[in-house]
C-alpha cells in the first residue's frame, strides 16, 4: 500500500484542521481518531460549555427584563431541555466536521493510533500504517489532583459536569482558572449557590492583575463564594458532600451536593509509542519548533500536547504550520498573538503580555484604559462593569498587549490580535474609526487614552493601572 503523505493522530482542532490542509494541498491524508471526531473543544469543551452559557445568559436576561420596560412572567428553565440542545448543537457541529474532513479527501479511521516508530503507526494494535510524515495531536485530559475522596460519587470533572441533565443546588468548583470561573458563571446564572476554591491567590492566573480583581468584584456582587488560596484537603461523601480546605493556616470546609473539579488539563501523551518514536517529553509535554517539528525527522505535534496555550484556535494554528512546512512552505507562522478567551459575564479576553509582564520586560512602557460603564452601547444594555486596557512600548509605539472585560470582548480581541500580528504601532491603532454604538469603540477609546486624549473619559492623563 502506497503510504500517506502525512498521517495524523487525533481528530481534535488540530487533527482535523492538519487532514483536510493537507489533503487540500494534495497530499494523501489520514485522520486516525480513536473517540468523536472534533475532540474535547466540540464534545467536551469550548462548543457545550458555551451553549450551556449562552442560555443561562438568556435566563438571566428574561429574568431582568423589567429594566427595559418589558413584562414577563413564568420564567423559568428546563435544565435537561437546555443540555439536550447543547447535545444537538454539538452533534450537528460533529457531522460538520465529518463531512468536511471526508469532502477534503482527507480519509478517517476510526481507532486508536500508536507510533511503532518513525513512519509507522498501529491502529488498534494490528493494522499497520505508514506515513511519510506524522503529525501528533492527541490533544489533553483533565487533570485529578490528589486529594482524599476526589474519586467519590459526587465528584465530577469537566466531562462529567458537562453530562449534567438536572442542576445541583449547590456546587463547589475547584480551580479558579479559565474552566472554574466559566462553569461558576453558568451554574450561577441558573440559581445555584456556587463556591469557587481556588489555590493561588487570585482568580485567572496569568491574566492581567486588573482582569483578575474585575473579575472576582463581579462574581461576588453577584453571589458567587470566592476563597483563594485555598488548598482542598479531602472530599467527604454523604448526605452532603463535605469538602475541606486549608486557607490562612486554618482548616475549612464547604458544604453542597457536587463537586466540579477544574484544575486544569494533563497532556494526552500515554502510550502512544512517544518513546519508541525516540521522541522527547518535557513535564509530559512534546517539544517543539516554530514549524512545530519534534526532534524526530517527519514527526511533528500540534495543540495541547505541545505545552503552549491550551486553546482551540492555537491548536489549529499550530496544525497548519505544521502542514505548511511539511508542504515546503517556510514562511513560519508568528504565534506571538493568540487571543485567550473567558466566557464570564462580561465576557473576558486577552492578547500579549499583562501590564505586569509588559513593565518588567520593557520598562518604559505606556498604558491606556477605558471603563465600559461610559461606553454608550453598554449603557443602552445597562452593562457597567469592565474596561478595555491597552499596553505599548512608548519609545516605539508598538503594541504589547490589550485586555477587555466587556460584553463582546471575545470578538473584539481579534482586531488587536490583527494589529499586533500586522506590526501597527499605537499610532495606526489610533488612527482607526470605530463605528458608533459599539462597544469596540472602547478599544479605540483606550488606544486614544494612551496618550491622554480619550474624548469620553473623564479625568487626568493615565498614570498608572487604576482604572
Amino acid at each position: 500500500m502506497q503510504p500517506y503523505d502525512v498521517a495524523v493522530l487525533g481528530g481534535g482542532p488540530a487533527g482535523y484542521a492538519a487532514g483536510i490542509a493537507a489533503a487540500r494541498r494534495g497530499m494523501k491524508a489520514t485522520v486516525i481518531e480513536a473517540d468523536t471526531p472534533g475532540g474535547t473543544c466540540l464534545n467536551r469543551g469550548c462548543i457545550p460549555t458555551k451553549a450551556l452559557l449562552h442560555a443561562a445568559g438568556l435566563y438571566r436576561q428574561m429574568k431582568e427584563c423589567a429594566l427595559f420596560g418589558l413584562r414577563a412572567s413564568g420564567v423559568g428553565f428546563d435544565y435537561a431541555a437546555v443540555a439536550a440542545r447543547k447535545d444537538s448543537v454539538v452533534a450537528g457541529l460533529r457531522r460538520g466536521v465529518e463531512s468536511l474532513t471526508r469532502a477534503s479527501g482527507c480519509e478517517l479511521i476510526r481507532g486508536f493510533g500508536r507510533l511503532l516508530g518513525p513512519g509507522v503507526i498501529a491502529v488498534d494494535g494490528a493494522d499497520r500504517i505508514a506515513a511519510r510524515n506524522i503529525i501528533l495531536a492527541t490533544g489533553s485530559q483533565a487533570a485529578r489532583p490528589r486529594i482524599a475522596g476526589i474519586d467519590g460519587p459526587s465528584v465530577f470533572d469537566s466531562d462529567g459536569a458537562l453530562a449534567w441533565t438536572a442542576c445541583p443546588e449547590r456546587i463547589v468548583i475547584i480551580g479558579g482558572g479559565v474552566i472554574g470561573v466559566e462553569f461558576a458563571t453558568l451554574f450561577h446564572a441558573f440559581d445555584r449557590k456556587v463556591t469557587i476554591l481556588e489555590l493561588t491567590d487570585t482568580l485567572l492566573p496569568g491574566f492581567d492583575a486588573d482582569i483578575q480583581a474585575a473579575l472576582r468584584k463581579s462574581l461576588e456582587k453577584r453571589g458567587v463564594a470566592i476563597h483563594t488560596g485555598a488548598s482542598v484537603t479531602g472530599i467527604e461523601p454523604g448526605g452532603e458532600t463535605l469538602v475541606t480546605y486549608s486557607q490562612g493556616g486554618a482548616e475549612r470546609h464547604a458544604a453542597c451536593d457536587a463537586v466540579i473539579c477544574a484544575a486544569g488539563r494533563r497532556p494526552r501523551t500515554g502510550d502512544i509509542g512517544l518513546g519508541e518514536a525516540g521522541i522527547q517529553t518535557e513535564r509530559g509535554f512534546i517539544r517543539t519548533d516554530a514549524a512545530m517539528r519534534t526532534g524526530v525527522p517527519g514527526i511533528y505535534a500540534a495543540g495541547d500536547i505541545t505545552g503552549g496555550p491550551q486553546l482551540a484556535h492555537a491548536a489549529t494554528a499550530q496544525a497548519l504550520a505544521a502542514v505548511a512546512d511539511i508542504a515546503g512552505d517556510r514562511n513560519i507562522q508568528r504565534f506571538c498573538a493568540i487571543p485567550a478567551c473567558v466566557y464570564t459575564s462580561p465576557e473576558i479576553a486577552s492578547v500579549g503580555l499583562t501590564e505586569a509582564a509588559a513593565r518588567q520586560r520593557f520598562g518604559d512602557m505606556a498604558v491606556g484604559s477605558f471603563p465600559t460603564a461610559a461606553n454608550g452601547r453598554a449603557a443602552i444594555a445597562d452593562v457597567r462593569e469592565g474596561f478595555a486596557k491597552i499596553i505599548t512600548d512608548r519609545s516605539t509605539g508598538e503594541i504589547l498587549g490589550a485586555h477587555v472585560m466587556a460584553p463582546a470582548a471575545t470578538d473584539m480581541i481579534a482586531g488587536i490580535a490583527a494589529a499586533m500580528g500586522l506590526e501597527a504601532t499605537l499610532a495606526e491603532l489610533s488612527a482607526i474609526v470605530y463605528p458608533h454604538p459599539t462597544f469596540a469603540e472602547m478599544l479605540g477609546e483606550a488606544a486614544h487614552d494612551v496618550e491622554g486624549m480619550s474624548i469620553h473619559k473623564s479625568g487626568a492623563k493615565h498614570q498608572n493601572s487604576d482604572i
